[in-house]
């Protein structure tokens, strides 16, 4: 069988074309035949992470022919369900290193290389490194095809330009690597402001002020309010904000932020790039309890204590503005955008009188999680342990009873009635370990026994975790609201076509589909032996496109697919068809 795939492999041979697009600087447009948009830029903020690229629209379709930026070679390969789905990467010899995502096909010779090692490794989703001499690339050649794989909601090309010593990203826009058609400001749309004290070294927060603003004839932003906005002894201000771009619809990241008391620089964020292993922390450059749900940058002008200085090219007293009562300070906060696009919001504050200002109530009773320490609390039925780092600010533990009615899934058998630790809009940065003790479950449950949680739209959501000695233990990045619960209902398996004779056809698609744990394996044989899936985990579809030259054609054949979610449920599908 190797030798046979060896000679499909080297029998492709390799199909390039070039492209006709100028250079944009050291890099070609990475797509041809579209208007040149955008649909998300660089760094945009999202709950977890970052955007590590710019999303290239491809004029709602796919199968746009994706070109090499630059002269290099194809140094990985990965394809998934989810994440990038099909991507390329291609190591420059200036060392950096384009990244091209949510492809559809590769070249004939990488798709016939990736045939090789699927069968190799003995599954359909693989991520390999490839030797400099395997796939050089000119460019302009063309890799791949535009496509709509893994975790895609829309056909589009996500680009990156990383730095290949340590991967970290680079800002593509703000380089000037690509062109983009851009004259348009960002947007402001609100300002916020929080009153902080503190109760030794954990802040404690006021109530959430919300201003909105108006623009005038020269594009400045003011308060609608005609008097200075009223702030307390300490506070710090959050923006909403967003960019956009010439002539579409979709909102961008901000590149930078800039904030001025009196004339004078005390806050900045930028942009210009990131390493993966940092970029969680923009829970911490948003807000994080506002970014959840918000389509637009909500940008918090602080510092947390565990938010490092990577993200600021300015910062005095961590963003904290202090004011004394009737004391009156000129703000002036500029948003600008990855193309030098500005705008510029001007305002007056002035401290309240003392009665006015917030503060904290104290409660020795909670303990403290420091956000430099680990953090272990036991009691009757809940034990937790947050490592140092998790959190960026320290905060009081709490843990309480959920006093509500249950959620309503008839799917599931409730076994706990639910505990809240801390709350769902805590960020964290590391994984917490959360264990709760259960009552008797049957042994007929305990396989398939997890924790479930509420989003913070009041959602029941799977979590995860294992039962084992009357305990449930999960390692999560959110905490909140956790039931313990079973999931006894296997995933569902179902064909999308209705007859077994395949003899004209290129493939068969099969809907997979679970009540709530999610699917966490796919796994396909023809006649006993591997056969390839390609997943579309947006629509919860796999497809096997047939190989003749693996399975054989004129005779009958056994098809089976089997299906696990994560609460250890199994289904299994097997037919015979004609080919």
């Amino acid at each position: 069988m190797r030798k046979l795939l060896l000679t499909l492999l080297f029998a492709g041979g390799l199909q390039t074309l070039r492209a006709q697009e100028p250079a944009s600087g050291n890099y070609r447009f990475p797509v041809r035949n579209v208007a040149g948009y955008y649909s998300a830029n660089f760094g945009e903020m999202r709950p977890g992470h970052f955007h590590s690229g710019v999303d290239i629209k491809t004029d709602g379709t796919t199968g746009k022919p994706v070109v090499a930026a630059a002269d290099g070679y194809v140094v990985r390969v990965a394809v998934s369900p989810g994440g990038y789905g099909r991507a390329l990467y291609i190591a420059h010899p200036d060392g950096t290193t384009t990244v091209y995502g949510h492809l559809q096909r590769f070249r004939t010779d990488i798709e016939s290389y990736l045939r090789y090692k699927r069968y190799e490794e003995g599954r359909s989703n693989v991520d390999f490194v490839c030797k400099p001499s395997l796939f050089p690339v000119r460019a302009g050649d063309t890799i791949a095809l535009s496509g709509n794989s893994g975790m895609s909601f829309g056909p589009h090309l996500h680009f990156e330009i990383r730095r290949s010593s340590d991967q970290r990203t680079l800002n593509v826009l703000a380089e000037r690597a690509l062109p983009v058609k851009d004259r348009t400001a960002p947007r402001i749309m609100r300002l916020h402001y929080i009153e902080i004290d503190s109760l030794g070294d954990v802040p404690v927060y006021g109530r959430r002020q919300s201003c909105d603003l108006a623009r005038d004839d020269s594009g400045t932003y003011h308060l609608r309010q005609t008097q200075p906005l009223a702030v307390g002894r300490r506070g710090y201000f959050l923006l909403e904000c967003s960019d956009r771009k010439d002539d579409v619809y979709n909102t961008f990241g901000i590149y930078r932020l800039t904030g001025k008391i009196d004339g004078k620089v005390y806050y900045e964020y930028r942009m210009e790039g990131f390493l993966f292993s940092d970029t969680r922390y923009c829970n911490a450059v948003s807000y994080y309890p506002l970014q959840l749900s918000s389509r637009n940058e909500v940008i918090r002008l602080a510092q947390p204590a565990g938010c490092p200085d990577k993200f600021y090219t300015a910062m005095k007293n961590r963003g904290l503005l202090t004011t004394a009562a009737g004391e009156r300070h000129e703000v002036e906060i500029t948003v600008e955008d990855d193309s030098g696009n500005r705008s510029v919001l001007r305002f007056t504050v002035e401290g309240k009188a003392d009665e006015r200002c917030f503060r904290a109530k104290r409660n020795d009773s909670a303990p403290v999680i420091h956000y430099d320490r680990e953090f272990r609390h036991e009691s009757d039925s809940v034990r937790i342990t947050i490592p140092a780092g998790t959190l960026y600010e320290s905060c009081f533990y709490t843990q309480q009873p959920y006093d509500k009615p249950l959620p309503k899934n008839q799917t599931l058998v409730f076994l706990s009635r639910g505990v809240t630790l801390l709350d769902i809009f805590t960020p964290l940065h590391r994984a917490a370990t959360v264990s709760i003790r259960t009552a008797d479950i049957p042994v007929e449950l305990q396989p398939h026994t997890i924790l479930a949680s509420l989003s913070h739209k009041g959602a029941l959501r799977y979590e995860g975790g294992r039962w084992s000695k009357g305990r449930v233990t999960l390692s999560t990045r959110s905490l909140g609201t956790f039931f313990v619960v079973a999931d006894t209902v296997p995933p569902t398996i179902r064909p999308r076509f209705e007859t077994t004779e395949m003899g004209k056809r290129r493939s068969i698609t099969f809907a997979i589909g679970d009540n709530f744990s999610g699917i966490t394996r796919r796994h396909c044989t023809i006649d006993g032996r591997m056969a390839i899936l390609e997943e579309d985990r947006v629509k919860g579809t796999v497809t096997h496109y047939f190989d003749d030259e693996i399975f054989g054609r004129d005779r009958n054949h056994t098809i089976r697919i089997e299906a696990t979610d994560g609460a250890g449920n199994t289904c299994v599908w097997e037919e015979t068809y004609y080919r």
